[in-house]
Parts: C-alpha cells; sequence; structure tokens
C-alpha cells in the first residue's frame, strides 16, 4: 500500500514538474539553442532532486537549493494555471500572440520575484501574537501567569542561528513567567542545531519557572531518543515525554510524545497521579483529540504542527484536518491555543501566515 501511495506521489510530482518545465520552455522557446536546451533540462532536474538528493547526501548547499526549489515549485503551481487561464482569454482578443507570449513570461517572473520577497519576509519577521484568557481555578497564587510559546523552529541550515538570536531576545523581551515549546525544535536532524551552537542561545533564556518543551514528528535524531532529549535538556529546555510535573505547586504541567509516535500512551494514564485541583496545562504537538483533553480536565492545551498551512490555500486543507488549527478555541474549561510556528519546513517562505511568538496571559479563578 505505501509503496503504491509512494509511486502516485512520485508520478503526481514529475507530472507537476514537467508542467512547469514545459511552461518556462514554452516561453523561451523562439531563442533555445541546441546547449541551451539540454542545460534548461539537467538544470529542472537536478532542482527537482535537490530536496531529496540533500537528505541522501546531507550536504548543506544542496540542501539550500533544495529549499528555495520547493519555494519556487509551490509559488509557480500557484501562478502558472492563472497566467495560462489568462493568456488563452487575450488569445480571444486582437493583441498579437507573439505580444502576449512574451509580457505573460515577464509578468509571471515580476509576480514570482515578488511573492517570494514578501514570503521570505514573513517566514523570518515574526510578530507577537497575545491571547488573555482566565483559568476558573484557584492557583496557590492569584498572580497572572504570563506564558511565551514558540513551536515549529525547525532549527537546521536556514533556520538557524540567526534566527534562534531572534528568538530568544523577543522572548526575553516580553519578560514570560515561563516558555513552552511544543514541539518541532529540529527539523529531522539534530546536526545544524549542534553545529551551529544553537543550544547555548536557547540557554539563554530567562524565565523564573523555567523553560518546558514537548517533542513534534520532526524531532528525530539517529542514535537514541534519550540522546536527543539530553541536546535539548543541555539547552536548559526540560523536555516532558509523556509525563507531568508539578510548577512551585502552582500549576501542572504535561507535555505528550507525538501523536505519529507509536509509544505514546494515553492521556488518561498520565493525568492518574496529577491534581486537578489545580490548573493543568498541556504541550501536544499536534492539535488534536481536544475532546479528550477536555474530559480529562486539561484547562489550556498549547500545539503547533499546522504551521497554519504555511503556504496559501494550503490553510484551507488544515482547517479541514484540525479542529482548531490556528489561533484560540475553547470547549467548555479548555482553553486551545495553536501557533502557525515561529520557523518553517521546506520552502523558506510563508504565504497567508506569518512566523510568530505566542503571548498567553492567564488569570486564575472566576471573574468578579
Amino acid at each position: 500500500m505505501f509503496i503504491l501511495i509512494g509511486l502516485v506521489f512520485i508520478l503526481l510530482y514529475g507530472f507537476l514538474v514537467f508542467y512547469i518545465g514545459w511552461s518556462g520552455w514554452n516561453w523561451m522557446k523562439p531563442t533555445l539553442s541546441l546547449k541551451f536546451k539540454l542545460l534548461y533540462i539537467l538544470t529542472l532536474i537536478f532542482l527537482s532532486t535537490s530536496f531529496i538528493l540533500a537528505r541522501l547526501f546531507n550536504n548543506v548547499y544542496i540542501s539550500i537549493i533544495g529549499s528555495y526549489w520547493l519555494a519556487l515549485f509551490s509559488l509557480l503551481l500557484l501562478l502558472l494555471p492563472l497566467v495560462h487561464i489568462t493568456v488563452w482569454l487575450l488569445r480571444l482578443t486582437v493583441l498579437p500572440r507573439h505580444y502576449i507570449q512574451k509580457w505573460s513570461g515577464f509578468i509571471t517572473l515580476i509576480l514570482l520575484i515578488s511573492l517570494l520577497s514578501y514570503g521570505t519576509f514573513n517566514a523570518f519577521s515574526p510578530v507577537v501574537r497575545t491571547y488573555d484568557i482566565n483559568i476558573t481555578k484557584s492557583a496557590q497564587s492569584s498572580e497572572p501567569l504570563k506564558i511565551v510559546m514558540a513551536s515549529d523552529m525547525h532549527f537546521s541550515v536556514l533556520s538557524g542561528k540567526n534566527h534562534a538570536t531572534r528568538m530568544v531576545e523577543e522572548i526575553n523581551a516580553l519578560k514570560p513567567d515561563i516558555v513552552l515549546f511544543p514541539g518541532d525544535v529540529f527539523d529531522d536532524q539534530v546536526e545544524q542545531y549542534v553545529n551551529q551552537g544553537i543550544g547555548p542561545i536557547l540557554a539563554k533564556i530567562e524565565a523564573p519557572y523555567g523553560v518546558y518543551a514537548s517533542l513534534g514528528n520532526h524531532d528525530k535524531y539517529k542514535g537514541t531518543m534519550a540522546e536527543l532529549i539530553d541536546i535539548l535538556e543541555q539547552s536548559n529546555v526540560h523536555v516532558l515525554y509523556d509525563e507531568s510535573i508539578a510548577i512551585d505547586d502552582r500549576f501542572t504541567l504535561i507535555g505528550r510524545k507525538d501523536h505519529s509516535d507509536a509509544a505514546r500512551i494515553e492521556l488518561s494514564d498520565i493525568m492518574k497521579d496529577v491534581d486537578l485541583s489545580n490548573p493543568v496545562i498541556l504541550l501536544d504537538h499536534q492539535p488534536k483529540d481536544l475532546d479528550i483533553a477536555q474530559q480529562q480536565g486539561i484547562d489550556l492545551i498549547v500545539s503547533g504542527h499546522t504551521h497554519r498551512g504555511q503556504i496559501a490555500p494550503a490553510h484551507l486543507i488544515t482547517r479541514l484536518l484540525f479542529e482548531n488549527d490556528w489561533g484560540y478555541l475553547q470547549k467548555e474549561q479548555l482553553h486551545s491555543i495553536v501557533t502557525s510556528g515561529f520557523g518553517f519546513w521546506g520552502p523558506p517562505i510563508r504565504l497567508g501566515s506569518r512566523a510568530e511568538i505566542v503571548q498567553i496571559n492567564v488569570t486564575f479563578g472566576l471573574y468578579k
């Protein structure tokens, strides 16, 4: 079954690459020499396989090329159908065909560069999004709690040291009481995290209650999971791996294994030793099973994973897949907050979404 799905995916991807290549070929056709034709074909083959080649050979430079190829691929799939429809309609007018052909290519190129620039800005210029919530339980201290959350950093070649520094500076400027990372700190490998010295950067986060994380579907390592967790904890990031911890007898934190982890235990098993008279906050990378969290007495669940689609119109798909794919949702006592993420996966751009850090201002007890 998986082989069949893989084959269908490869055939579909091959068709889409051919469509993009054919569109470019058609535009340049009048000026193509035999040498240029061969170079064009070889370049397209290399670009379309670069993201896979980077994973196979663990090459930084090919990885950068592959990431930007995915950005171009995504944008061209959005633009080219609109351009072709427009060209077809204009051919019904008296405008010369060669004029339409020539300018459609130039306009496509201008739009491509504009969207790539705008998408890069959205990916590397995070905003702070603030939510104010009230948990009706009384905590040991009636003082409000300021939570700062960041998810889906995907630290790697492009989401690297500078992006990490920017995140830490913005987090510290918010003066949080506690910092939460609900998954995908890494991007399928930890080498770049270690090589770029991102760990010591994260260790500079200042929060009285500390920094806590759960793991996501891209937090992977060739070694053991214990070694991966140790790498994070050397950065003063405490990983909760299907476990709970009481924070200053004021509230309880729970961190789940990712939904894709076959060893993930039931939430009810974790909740057996949790004091429900105190507020309970859950870190769960994928915003699934909100009904179960609500039934188990969770007060606040923080998640990421969806990237809000990252590149529109993919946000329409995430909206169908998740009850809360981005932003805030309340179910009885449960508050669900999902972030679009601080980093990105694959193409280093965002359209229809923005890199963000989330600030959650929590008050306790009933309003008077």
